[in-house]
């Protein structure tokens, strides 16, 4: 099960023991019992249908059923506990996790999960928890530690989900952006917030050199060439003399402007056409590909899922589709 549900389905499943991952707005989570299960807020989501926004009226959560995966376990970590996540992760598994955006946890984890140990060999997988735009700045992003209906504004919550032997997790990533032709971009550090970097070698104002292209919001990002993995880092906000980023740059990675995309549900459905989403576990996808592409109403494919502040695969993306599956 994988799919938009009313509140009191989402709560018998809780009461009869099923391990479950749910996603919706915080006062519809804040209405579940305790039991096992995770969740974030989040009001957006990807449905096999097409892109739908929910309100609190709407009564309704998004569930991914974890029960016939194999094994599942609940832990939650602090933002100083974050490399536990893969630690504690089964050999034979995934640890599906939420973290609330804006959060130390966020931030820790953005700047230091590919660092931690086991992180590329204990897949961590899930989504940054968020709000409606228009609550932005007034109402936290919030995770539940279900098992005890607790709502969390910094930490991570986790599913550990141990599989069969005979069964075994992909995680896969759709990136519908590829870096332009243009000026290479380095940068002097991990940050979230860059004044100068260099382009093409020389020092150069970042927020000037965007507002020159004609950036100035997350429509195209920065994509970070890591071993030829293309890692995408969205514009926040351009200011006068910084921009702040939706996740870090780092030291030592090549990153160029991305070429644009026409049409963002066409280009998702061409990407998903050749995969079989018959056994997708879930997905998420981006809060920014739905704005800019318009994808509410408009159908990508197969997969289902929540529309979030941040994809997890192994470290945080952005503007990324992110699919769990096990074969």
């Amino acid at each position: 099960m994988n799919e938009l549900l009313p509140l009191d389905a989402a709560a018998q499943l809780i009461r009869d023991g099923r391990a479950l991952a749910i996603a919706g707005t915080e006062s519809t989570l804040a209405r579940l019992p305790a039991g096992r299960w995770i969740g974030g807020t989040i009001p957006y989501f990807m449905l096999p249908e097409g892109g739908r926004v929910v309100s609190d009226a709407d009564a309704q959560v998004f569930v991914t059923d974890l029960t016939p995966l194999g094994n599942v376990s609940f832990a939650h970590f602090g933002a100083d506990q974050l490399a536990g996540i893969a630690a504690g992760a089964p050999d034979n598994g995934f640890a599906l996790t939420i973290i609330p955006a804006g959060s130390a946890a966020h931030l820790e984890f953005a700047a230091n999960a590919a660092s931690y140990p086991g992180a590329f060999t204990h897949p961590t997988v899930g989504w940054i928890a968020g709000v409606h735009l228009s609550d932005l700045g007034r109402t936290s992003p919030k995770v539940f530690d279900g098992t005890r209906a607790q709502a969390l504004t910094d930490a991570a919550v986790v599913a550990y989900v141990e599989l069969p032997a005979e069964h075994w997790v992909d995680v896969g990533i759709v990136n519908l952006f590829e870096p332009d032709d243009g000026d290479l971009l380095r940068f002097d550090g991990t940050a979230f917030n860059v004044g100068e970097c260099s382009v093409n070698g020389e020092r150069t104002n970042l927020a000037a050199y965007l507002r020159l292209r004609g950036v100035d919001h997350g429509r195209l990002p920065l994509v970070g060439d890591f071993a030829g993995a293309h890692v995408n880092v969205s514009v926040q906000t351009v200011n006068a003399d910084t921009v702040d980023l939706y996740a870090p740059v780092f030291s030592g990675v090549d990153y160029r402007l991305a070429r644009p995309v026409a049409d963002y549900a066409a280009a998702f459905r061409a990407r998903l056409s050749d995969t079989d989403a018959g056994d997708a576990v879930m997905g998420c996808n981006c809060i920014l590909n739905f704005m800019f592409g318009n994808l509410e109403g408009r159908a990508i494919g197969g997969v289902a899922g929540p529309v979030t502040f941040g994809e997890i695969a192994y470290q945080l993306l952005n503007q990324t589709m992110v699919v769990i599956r096990v074969h």
